[in-house]
């Protein structure tokens, strides 16, 4: 099966890498691509299908967060990411986070994302959880 390329997204010194969701058959290939887009940490966010451990024998951190497809995420899910990118880019800014669900990269195309998602977006405000001083006392938005 031809799996879509993995997508990465960057902001400033925050690298994110959107990726399929691999199976044991493919696990060796896909280590090969986080690897090559130097991913620290990898999310799950949907159950899991394929071994972890080749991935952690890689110093890949692999954390499983997951909800159900289709719906937005729980708001445990939401402070735990963002306490995740705080502590991630400040302690190595520039280093690459990965996420993946079932079929993240369909994400992509017009039309994925269901009334739920929809206002689920709408409703949501930002609270600045990526906000903190640098050495010098200088705000920063990582």
């Amino acid at each position: 099966m031809n799996r879509p390329a993995p997508v990465e997204i960057s902001y400033d010194n925050m690298r994110f890498l959107i990726t399929h969701n691999p199976t044991n058959a493919t696990l060796a290939k896909f280590i090969e691509e986080l690897t090559k887009y130097g991913v620290t940490t990898l999310v799950r966010v949907c159950e899991a299908t394929y071994d972890k451990a080749p991935i952690e024998k890689e110093g890949i951190q692999v954390l499983d967060w997951p909800f159900d497809d289709g719906a937005p995420p729980p708001n445990q899910i939401v402070d735990d990411w963002f306490s995740l990118l705080r502590t991630k880019f400040r302690e190595d800014p520039g280093c690459c986070v990965a996420v993946h669900c079932v079929a993240g990269l369909g994400r992509k195309r017009r039309g994925a994302f269901n009334s739920k998602q929809l206002l689920y977006l709408e409703k949501y405000r930002p609270k600045m959880r990526l906000r903190f001083k640098d050495a010098n006392g200088h705000c920063c938005v990582q």
